[in-house]
């Protein structure tokens, strides 16, 4: 075992022993005796420790039965009891795995840099690797200078954890990270180990489930959490991984580096089926944005006081005199009292008034928005005339021997303020199309140009949008009197009109249209934002989810691209576009593997597409945290891109517990954006200098696509006779998951469904990912490939050496077949079957036996496609944490079965408390498996 991982054990036996004393201090032996009864008969149902003379088989079977018995019989408070200790346990073992990640990495850096090298998936890897391969420090400023990479946080509901449980384990991950990177006296030890005992005391007597459904507000303040904690930190590191990267690789040139690594977020501007993102909300989450930064740049300030601290003795530049000078006009009342504070310290004096300039534009962003805002004395219109300041004073250092306080932290607050602004993150607004064709069905009836534009062709819809932009005619009146609904819809473009003013243009840069199914829809939020005076500032994002509007995508663009209205937008936006990819539903529309190839497809044709109409594109994948939704390592998915579809230029998002896990804690938040970066860069040179891991395979041209094609239409067919054309389906999918307790989860406020119907097609691919994952089926992640690879090559030998060439020789069948194999592994038909038994017998019959002979089928062709003995022995790390984790999840597993027959029974108090357990499994359930949606 190697020194991490007996470090690991080490701390996972601590945690283990702190939470067994923890329950016995708290609930009584008796728990504790029944949770490690549990236990037993869970790791003995799945052989371990096994020293009877019976068959292995036999004996698992036995321990099986009784686990099932035990767990059946559980009182509703004891239960409850081996659920939290269950959860309990998972918590803490997923900081002490975190903790691992963070030596391994530690110990990779000090390695590679004993060795000469850069480490693996780093940014200095990335720039060392095109150096080697030629690339140029011309053709290196080229990239540079098209580079663009974007995170996007959204609020879509996975993160099961309470922000309250998320600070606890953020105090948990400290003291774990004390014990392994400082070394603490005896007594320092003590009183971490006491504190770790006072954590998790108070984790114990804490509720896992949120009591109310969060509210708008309260999910952009869990968002930016992440700013506050770690990103407004980490990203200056970032930026000088690379210059130091840069001037390592190509010594003698000097770089400009762009902001090229901003951050997005949908939190509070999402508004597709979710009613409470209103405009309201959307500005409430605006000025939380620009009040957080405001705070953080202060917070700087204060932790830099006596840092500049230098003499007038040594001059200042005239401008930075004259600066002064305006600033103590700006605020008479405190110019005596700044100028007598820091006599003689010229910069210490302008950063007084640097600070207080803060204040009062903090002061300016409480108070509500208005239409007729003027801009009030002593304060910053926006983050340009921040910078400004802070520059003045880097210049006049610098002419007078401060270079080195001029490039240290100031530096770093500058470079803070050019990716950060006032905005802290791109807010981006999204909604359904539908909606926004009913808003402007109302307003063309009310002005008698389309007595029903619903129902137009998508031709007659084009024809009369773009001659409304042509005649440039206002399209709504100054007071909105339309239906709700529709007011709601316009007056939010007004709203983007008054952020720019007042926070400035990166305040609200994007527009995304769901599911979008024309040009129509693109056009008609044209017209909307050119009514209110921000088309020319505002990017329209098109977003294409299901498999016929990905294969209609380029049509569709190309529509666009040759309206004359469309074509002056782009004129004026730079000839940038921004084109979404929804990977949720159209895995949820498609199945796993004809999905994965139509968003292939279409990131081949839409860069070419783009190129011929000299259009810069940037992709936004929608990706989101399980293999169902688009999941898995994000850089190596980047790499399996084609390149073409990259070229320097990314956005994507991070989506619920993803940004938890990635997000949470900074040394992984850095490997995270470092190997994000690193991939973006490698795939972003010319394909005949990348390296074989990388490039795109000769055959993946011709004979590899037409046969992808051929394992997608069958794939495809394979899932829709399963989703689409199984009567029984939805009553299997209803009863034998917890769907219906998913949808009382209070994890985030969006409805779980676009509209109150029960049909699947209505509801969102977050809680369809969800329910799967949680009964152990995970069809989400695999279903359908089994029947694409075995009924492809069938007994042909040649077609299974074909495929086994595709994996080992295209980086994105190499994913592909990779990730299904995460999901698979991590699914159990064992455990699916016993929440099968929640349907009636009718049923049951006609769809389990269907997945049951669909993850063998699938089990099968991975095996004999990868040449391995069993599922993930390419990654055997992650193997092994499956299995350590399995006999911890089943009895989590187990008992919510038994909760949800007796909840769907029950009524009344007894239903509230039996429901409020359930909630409980689902919690602890998700991290077992660290996956919710």
């Amino acid at each position: 075992m190697s020194e991490p991982q007996e470090r690991l054990r080490e701390q996972i036996h601590l945690l283990g022993d702190l939470l067994g004393a923890t329950i016995i201090e708290q609930e009584g032996r008796a728990l504790f005796e029944q949770v490690e009864a549990v236990r037993s008969l869970a790791k003995a149902s799945r052989g371990e420790g096994e020293t009877s003379s019976r068959p292995a088989a036999a004996a698992r079977r036995e321990a099986l039965e009784q686990l099932l018995a035990l767990t059946g019989r559980l009182s509703l408070a004891d239960a409850r009891g081996v659920l939290k200790a269950f959860a309990s346990y998972f918590q803490l073992i997923n900081l002490a795995e975190e903790e691992e990640r963070v030596r391994v990495l530690h110990a990779r850096d000090r390695r590679a840099h004993q060795e000469g090298a850069a480490p693996a998936e780093s940014i200095a890897a990335a720039v060392q690797q095109l150096a080697a391969a030629g690339v140029t420090a011309a053709a290196m400023q080229a990239l540079l200078d098209n580079l663009y990479v974007q995170p996007v946080f959204t609020a879509h509901p996975t993160e099961a954890k309470r922000r309250t449980i998320l600070t606890k384990h953020q105090h948990i991950a400290y003291l774990l990270h004390e014990m392994d990177f400082h070394t603490l006296t005896v007594e320092e030890e003590q009183r971490t180990l006491e504190a770790l005992r006072e954590e998790i005391v108070s984790l114990w007597q804490s509720d896992d489930t949120r009591l109310r459904q969060p509210s708008v507000v309260d999910e952009v303040r869990n968002g930016l959490y992440y700013f506050d904690q770690v990103l407004f930190d980490l990203a200056p590191l970032l930026y000088r991984s690379l210059r130091v990267a840069l001037a390592a690789a190509y010594p003698g040139h000097t770089f400009a580096i762009p902001s090229f690594l901003r951050f997005g977020s949908w939190i509070g501007g999402d508004r597709d089926g979710n009613p409470f993102v209103d405009v309201a909300a959307t500005e409430d989450a605006l000025r939380e944005h620009k009040a957080l930064v405001l705070r953080l740049y202060q917070r700087a300030i204060d932790n830099m006081h006596g840092h500049l601290s230098s003499s007038a003795r040594y001059g200042i530049t005239p401008e930075l005199e004259a600066s002064i000078s305006a600033d103590a006009a700006l605020f008479p009342e405190d110019a005596a009292s700044i100028g007598a504070r820091y006599p003689m310290q010229p910069y210490r004096h302008k950063m007084a008034y640097v600070y207080r300039k803060l204040t009062a534009t903090a002061e300016a962003n409480r108070r509500p928005w208005r239409a007729d805002h003027v801009p009030r004395p002593g304060t910053y219109r926006h983050a340009g005339e921040f910078i400004a300041d802070l520059r003045l004073m880097q210049e006049s250092l610098r002419r007078h021997r401060g270079e080195r306080l001029a490039d240290g932290r100031l530096a770093v607050l500058v470079q803070q303020a050019e990716v950060f602004g006032f905005h802290l993150a791109t807010l981006d607004m999204r909604q359904h199309a539908e909606r926004l064709v009913a808003a402007l069905a109302e307003v063309f009836a009310r002005y008698h140009l389309a007595a029903d534009y619903a129902a137009l062709p998508e031709a007659e819809k084009v024809r009369l949008l773009t001659a409304e932009l042509a005649a440039g005619r206002p399209l709504s009146p100054a007071r909105l009197d339309f239906s709700d609904d529709t007011n709601e819809t316009l007056e939010l473009f007004r709203l983007v009109q008054r952020a720019h003013e007042r926070i400035g243009p990166d305040a609200i840069q994007h527009y995304i249209v769901s599911m979008t199914t024309g040009a129509s829809d693109v056009l008609g939020v044209l017209l909307m934002a050119r009514d209110a005076g921000v088309a020319d500032r505002l990017d329209i994002a098109p977003l294409f989810e299901t498999r016929t509007d990905l294969q209609a995508a380029p049509a569709i663009m190309e529509s666009l691209f040759t309206n004359p209205a469309y074509q002056e937008h782009l004129a004026r936006r730079g000839r940038g576009q921004q084109i979404m990819l929804g990977y949720s539903d159209s895995n949820k529309d498609a199945g796993y593997i004809a999905a994965n190839w139509e968003l292939r497809q279409a990131q081949h044709a839409l860069p070419e597409l783009c190129r011929g109409y000299g259009v810069r594109l940037t992709l936004f994948h929608g990706r989101g945290g399980t293999i169902g939704r688009g999941g898995g390592p994000t850089n190596r998915a980047i790499l399996a891109q084609p390149p073409e579809s990259v070229s320097g230029r990314i956005r994507l998002t991070e989506q619920g517990e993803s940004i938890t896990n990635r997000y949470a804690n900074s040394e992984l938040a850095r490997r995270h954006l470092e190997q994000i970066i690193h991939a973006v860069l490698l795939r972003s040179i010319p394909s005949d200098i990348q390296s074989a891991e990388v490039a795109e395979p000769h055959a993946a041209h011709g004979e590899w696509d037409a046969v992808m094609q051929a394992l997608a239409e069958q794939g495809h067919a394979a899932y829709r006779a399963l989703m689409h054309d199984a009567p029984a389906l939805l009553r299997y999918f209803q009863d034998a998951t917890p769907i219906d307790a998913i949808g009382r989860l209070n994890i985030g406020s969006r409805p779980a469904r676009r509209k109150a119907t029960q049909r699947i097609s209505d509801l969102r691919a977050i809680p369809w990912v969800f329910a799967w994952a949680q009964s152990r089926a995970g069809l989400p992640g695999w279903y359908g490939l089994g029947s694409a690879l075995a009924g492809w090559a069938g007994e042909d030998a040649a077609r299974w050496q074909t495929l086994a060439a595709m994996y080992r020789g295209w980086p994105f069948f190499h994913v592909l077949i990779d990730n299904a194999q995460v999901s698979m592994r991590q699914a159990d038909m064992t455990i699916a079957e016993v929440y099968a038994g929640l349907t009636d017998a009718e049923t049951r019959a006609a769809i389990f036996p269907r997945i049951l002979a669909e993850y063998r089928r699938t089990e099968a062709a991975l095996l004999r496609v990868t040449g391995q003995r069993d599922l993930l022995d390419n990654e055997a790390w992650l193997q092994r944490s499956i299995h350590l984790r399995n006999p911890y999840i089943d009895p989590m597993n187990y008992i919510q079965v038994a909760l949800l027959r007796r909840w769907r029974e029950a009524t009344g108090m007894e239903a509230e408390a039996l429901r409020e357990s359930v909630l409980l499994s689902v919690n602890g359930v998700a991290a077992g498996l660290r996956a919710t949606g």
